[in-house]
Order: C-alpha cells, then structure tokens, then sequence
C-alpha cells in the first residue's frame, strides 16, 4: 500500500494558501534527494505585484523538478512511463524568463561612459607608461622630442635635395607630417594590441573595458604634446608663423578628429586582433606600405608639376591616411585647405564608430576569454 502523501501549506496575508505536496517515486520509499515535490499556487498569487524582483538573481532550480500531473499518490502514470521533472504552464502557476543582456548596445554605451568615469585611473595608467618607459633618464619623455627631431630633419634634408625642393619650405613639411604620421601609425599597431597587451588588467582588474583604450589614446596624445615643442621651435627658426591666418585654428578640432578616430580604430582592430592574431602582423605591413603611398615625404605638387604625371597625383586620394594628414598638416602650416578632405575624414569617421559600437556590442563580453 502507498504512503499518503504529507501536505503542507502555507499561509500568506497577501494571498490564499498554496498547497505543496510531496510523495515517493513509483510509489516506493524514495531517498530524500529523490522525492517529488508539486507545488500549486492559486491564481490570486501571481498577480505582477507578487512576482519577485528578477534583479534579485535567478532562483535555484530542483535537482529533480516538479511534474504536475503527477499523481497523487506518487505511482507511475498510466501508460507506464517515468515521471517527467518539466514543469506544464497551469492556471495559477507563472514562469519567469531571465534574459542577458551582455549583448546590447545600452551595455556597449554603458562601457564606454563608465570607462570614461574611472578617468583617474587610465589618466594615471597612461602617464604611468611614459615614466616606466624612461625611469632613470636625464632628459625623461623629451627623448621623444629629441628623436623625432633628429628623424625629420635627416629626411628632410636628404628629401629635399632628391627632389630639388627649397630646405626652408621642405623641412617644416616634411617635421610635421612626420609628427601627425607618428599618431596615424601608432594607433593602428598599438591598437592592435590594446587587449591583449593588458591581458593581466583585464583578467584581474574589474573594470570597464574601454579603460585601456582610454588609456591608449592618452599616451599617444602625451607623446604628441611632446612632438609639438619641434613646430614651436620651428615656428620662430622657420618664419613660419609668417604664413599663420585665422583659418588655422582648425587645426585644433583637426587634432581632435585624429584622436576621436584614434579610439575607433583601437577598439576595431583591438578586438579582431585579439580573436584572430594574424591581423597584427598584416596591420604591420600594411602601414608600412601607407606609409609610401601618403605624401609624408613627398608633396602632391612636386608629381603634378612632372610632366605626364598630373594624373597620377591625383592616386593620393585614394589613401586615406592622405586626408588625415592634410587637415592638420595645411593650416599649421598655413596653406590653403580643401574641403573635401574634412568631409572624407567626417565619413570615415561615423563609419568607423558605428563599426566600433556594434563591435564592442557584439563582442565585448568575450574579449576576457580570447586574450
């Protein structure tokens, strides 16, 4: 003879007794583990005000479950099968669905202002950088500033006698092309590794993943400030400042620009580079060929001047570094600007950030398990 099952209830102020039954498997003297549990919740129970909080964490589930059309006395179901541990929808009963969303643009967003909020930290982390990197020097971060020097002004007299240009126009194009090239290209393969160079940080660390390439963009805009002190040197020794107009206070939003891109492109290329590691070393080669094609060491105006070759000039356009170069290269140096370089930088800009949103939507959560 079956045992009759034990009934519990439980009483609540805000709704009737729900009615909890609790029998052995097949009728027989199961271990506890293996007892059978239905519960029913009358109708009144489940109103949305007595649903729990789901930010309060997802319930834990039963080993074994309930069946609901169990029967009472804990034997099998007619047609002999075992008991079935899924729950059936019934009038009074609900079920509450918890939904991730690690993959949301809101959560993407999320990380790039609360990166931004612990600015203490990667302003801090940044500038921590530059200081390990030259501990114990006399001189400190202007060895920057001594490097890129000494680099410009070899290329620029050796540039300028290959191709017949005036040293005292030549040299200042050539320093701050240089100076502008130096970002372009630190951002493309320092951003590809922006994760995985901090594959510590971001195992032990808990913060917000755009930290690092805040962090990133700071130190190369501290090596830029430290590469400026060469065009206010040679604002004076140049005559440069001669040539100055209003217009060129554009080149403050210009620098601007290259940073905001400078973002894009550390977080696309970060977390590709991160998932797939052959991109790296293609970014590697790819620059260096960027960096022949952009006029950094040549001028549009030395091929168009050659005869027959006024067409080929016009192949710079197809580069898009070539753009970013111009819009701050022209007016520190006071030349004329065109506009169609602004609006092709503009493009690519909203291009890229949109490709950089939907990237750290997507992926983002699984960065920590590829560095």
């Amino acid at each position: 003879m079956a045992k009759r099952p034990a009934v519990i209830r439980v009483n609540s102020p805000a709704a009737p007794a729900s009615t909890c039954e609790t029998g052995d498997v097949h009728g027989t003297q199961a271990p506890k583990a293996a007892r059978v549990v239905s519960c029913t919740v009358p109708a009144a129970a489940a109103r949305s005000d007595s649903v729990p909080d789901p930010s309060a964490g997802r319930p834990e589930e039963s080993p074994v479950g309930s069946d609901d059309h169990a029967p009472p006395d804990g034997s099998a179901p007619p047609d002999g099968s075992a008991p079935s541990n899924t729950q059936t929808p019934h009038s009074g009963a609900f079920a509450m669905t918890v939904v991730s969303d690690s993959q949301t643009f809101k959560r993407a967003v999320n990380d790039f202002t609360g990166g931004f909020a612990q600015r203490e930290l990667w302003l801090s982390l940044g500038w921590q950088d530059i200081k390990q990197r030259y501990r114990r020097s006399v001189l400190g971060p202007f060895w920057i500033t001594i490097a890129t020097g000494l680099q410009a002004t070899a290329m620029g007299v050796l540039y300028a006698a290959l191709l017949g240009q005036p040293l005292l126009e030549y040299l200042p194009y050539v320093t701050v092309g240089l100076i502008v090239w130096n970002v372009i290209n630190a951002s493309i393969l320092d951003g590809s590794e922006v994760f995985i160079a901090n594959e510590g940080l971001i195992k032990q660390l808990p913060s917000a993943l755009s930290v690092h390439v805040y962090r990133l963009v700071w130190r190369h805009l501290l090596f830029f400030a430290h590469n400026m002190v060469i065009y206010l040197v040679m604002l004076a020794a140049f005559g440069v400042w001669r040539h100055l107009e209003p217009a060129s206070l554009l080149a403050i939003p210009a620098i601007a620009l290259i940073f905001l891109n400078s973002m894009w492109v550390s977080i696309v290329f970060g977390i590709f580079s991160t998932r797939y590691r052959d991109i790296a070393p293609i970014l590697s080669s790819t620059t260096l060929m960027l960096f022949v094609l952009t006029p950094v060491m040549w001028t549009t105006k030395t091929l168009e001047s050659q005869v027959g070759a006024g067409d080929r000039a016009k192949l710079a356009e197809l580069v898009p570094t070539f753009h970013y170069l111009e819009i701050v290269r022209a007016p520190l140096l006071g030349e004329p600007q065109a506009l169609r370089h602004w609006l092709i930088v503009g493009a690519i800009t909203l291009v890229g950030w949109s490709v950089a949103i939907f990237a750290m939507k997507q992926y983002r959560s699984r960065v920590p398990y590829w560095v």
